[in-house]
């Protein structure tokens, strides 16, 4: 048998219980695929962060209760708040993440953790008409990201107040949806919600990769290299973000809110049985 320890944090926050939240685990090898998947479903979380040290920095993975996914923001500023804080690496070391959506890295500028992620830019579309009878909102913009759709609304009151029906959401053909609004008034300059039920998450509190998509479409709507986006879930959190080319810089705290372990007994074969 072997150990693995695991954290719980919450992201996107400096208050325990606030954010979102991500379980960190942290293996010395690799294990099946079905392991994994079996880890995270049993963690019930949105998220859930695989780490492995490597030569070349870190190994990360992500993981839903029912999929693995190519690219999680929350999950990986988690990821890297449980390296610096609770494994020890001098915080003015930067990590760099091998993962599936390329290199990922990610370093501390004062309080707050950033990382550099790819920009997921949404080309402008028509949304299916049975996404917008599930929203139950009329939309003034539209638009297609490489994961998710991106449905914009012409107040932030609209984005409070969605309550789609999760079952007929997770027939719409992409990860999740974003919906989002320029705010009535700061100190941010957009709120948003994501819905991904089609990945085993119903409603995600604070969404780092959907700002990949929606950083670069409000800096463009409103002339601005850096932003805050409010992720209006019950949870709530705020996401800072700055446009550098292609790349969107993502910044945000966490803290650590549970420490444990497993008693990894992986599964004979890769199947999940």
């Amino acid at each position: 048998m072997t150990r693995v320890h695991c954290f719980q944090v919450d992201a996107f926050t400096i208050e325990p219980f606030g954010g979102n939240p991500a379980a960190v685990v942290c293996v010395d090898r690799d294990y099946p695929d079905a392991w994994y998947q079996i880890v995270a479903r049993e963690m019930n979380l949105s998220e859930t962060a695989f780490i492995r040290q490597s030569a070349e920095g870190y190994s990360l993975r992500w993981f839903t209760p029912t999929v693995e996914v190519d690219l999680c923001g929350h999950a990986t500023l988690a990821a890297a708040h449980v390296i610096w804080r609770e494994l020890d690496l001098p915080d003015t070391e930067p990590i760099q993440f091998q993962t599936r959506s390329g290199i990922l890295t990610a370093s501390y500028q004062g309080a707050v953790i950033e990382l550099d992620f790819p920009a997921t830019v949404a080309e402008p579309a028509n949304p299916p008409e049975e996404l917008l009878e599930v929203l139950g909102v009329e939309h003034v913009d539209a638009g297609r990201s490489h994961f998710d759709w991106l449905i914009v609304v012409e107040r932030e009151a609209l984005v409070h107040s969605l309550d789609p029906d999760p079952k007929r959401l997770a027939k719409i053909p992409s990860r999740g949806v974003m919906v989002t609004s320029q705010t009535d008034e700061g100190p941010y300059d957009f709120v948003s919600r994501f819905f991904a039920p089609a990945v085993g998450v119903n409603e995600d509190p604070v969404t780092g990769s959907a700002h990949c998509c929606l950083g670069p479409y409000w800096a463009a709507r409103l002339g601005k290299q850096s932003l805050v986006g409010y992720q209006a879930s019950p949870r709530g959190g705020e996401v800072h973000m700055r446009m550098k080319g292609d790349r969107v810089v993502l910044g945000g705290q966490a803290v650590t809110v549970m420490r444990g372990e497993w008693i990894a007994t992986p599964p004979a074969d890769n199947s999940g049985n």
